[in-house]
């Protein structure tokens, strides 16, 4: 793995620079909300930000968007679809955002049945990630093989060092990037700002105030599909609002519907969705598979501690602690992962 090195005082140029040759989309600060949205130039980037409020998935996975219009003329039926996705820098995402990309991918591009539009936006967009320099009494990313520095996901990741970033070049687009502003990236002294990073990674290791070990919960799911657990008090206490899916980095589902514009056109958008709403999964025959706020709680945890791991090979969730902080009901997973644990520990 290659390694650079930028100057925080020449940060500035940088995000200048690919703004006017990229689509570039870094983190704003709008109010008390920080979300990820295009910039036109560097002072528009809030980067002295823990975590945002809203991942940075929206770069793939937008919240709404258009996937083709129609024009029906009678005789025929004419489908235009938008263009291409424009070369794209999404900078400043946080490793645990970085990371949970790579759980969306295998959904969007499955051998079988890969989604253009998904896949069009990821292949146009270089991502560099941005580690951490504190971790939220939240976070957990540490349980599911991440951490505060770690570049999954990342093209490059910057980790901030004194007045300096160390810069990992962990994949082709990353190191053609550098390549491009050679004049920004400098490989002198890169050697020693690595153990710096080490020693950050180090340190922010050991600031995790929530201990949670996943050890024997799939095997608890797989086999106790009417566990009595879930019976419990925190699906009670669930309104279904669906806030912890709307901020949560690796949820994905969508509705589709065709909007009219004119007496023969229309739209066909893809929006999120939620499937902690009952009307996710009513039929149209009346029939609901989960009709209560049990069965949609229950899938929930279901599909980031098992469903997703088995389709996949990896955990639907990445610790990032949006759905503990966001939750208006203080639903936790943290506890539900260690309520599964005891069960597993008393089976």
């Amino acid at each position: 793995m290659e390694a650079r090195i930028v100057n925080k005082g020449q940060l500035p140029e940088l995000l200048d620079k690919l703004a006017k040759d990229y689509d570039l989309i870094a983190p704003v600060k709008e109010e008390t909300l920080t979300f990820f949205r295009k910039i036109s130039c560097a002072k528009d980037a809030f980067l002295e930000y823990t975590n945002s409020d809203i991942s940075p998935k929206g770069c793939f996975l937008p919240q709404s968007e258009k996937t083709f219009s129609y024009t029906y003329t009678g005789d025929s039926l004419e489908i235009v679809k938008p263009e291409g996705a424009k070369k794209t820098v999404l900078f400043g995402a946080r490793p645990c955002d970085t990371r949970a990309i790579t759980t969306l991918d295998p959904v969007f591009e499955g051998v079988k049945f890969g989604d253009e539009y998904y896949s069009s936006k990821r292949e146009n967009t270089v991502i560099i990630g941005l580690s951490c320099t504190k971790v939220l009494s939240t976070c957990f990313c540490y349980a599911f093989g991440g951490g505060p520095c770690d570049g999954t996901g990342s093209d490059l990741l910057f980790t901030e060092i004194g007045d300096k970033y160390y810069v990992e070049v962990n994949t082709d687009k990353g190191k053609a990037l550098v390549d491009t502003y050679s004049q920004i990236f400098s490989s002198q002294g890169a050697d020693q700002l690595a153990k710096g990073k080490e020693e950050l990674a180090q340190k922010l290791s050991g600031e995790f105030v929530r201990k949670v070990d996943l050890t024997g919960v799939k095997e608890v799911l797989d086999g106790n599909f009417e566990l009595p657990y879930w019976n419990g008090d925190d699906y009670k206490k669930c309104i279904g609002c669906g806030t912890c899916t709307y901020v949560c980095p690796t949820c994905h589902c969508f509705d589709i519907f065709d909007y009219t514009t004119g007496d023969f056109t229309g739209d066909r958008i893809r929006c999120w969705d939620s499937c902690m709403y009952p009307e996710y999964t009513l039929m149209a025959g009346g029939h609901n598979p989960r009709p209560t706020r049990k069965e949609r709680v229950r899938n929930r945890f279901m599909h980031k501690l098992k469903y997703h791991l088995d389709r996949y090979d990896m955990v639907g969730c990445v610790g990032c602690g949006r759905c503990v902080r966001k939750c208006p009901v203080n639903i936790d997973i943290t506890k539900i992962i260690n309520d599964l644990k005891e069960v597993a520990q008393n089976a």
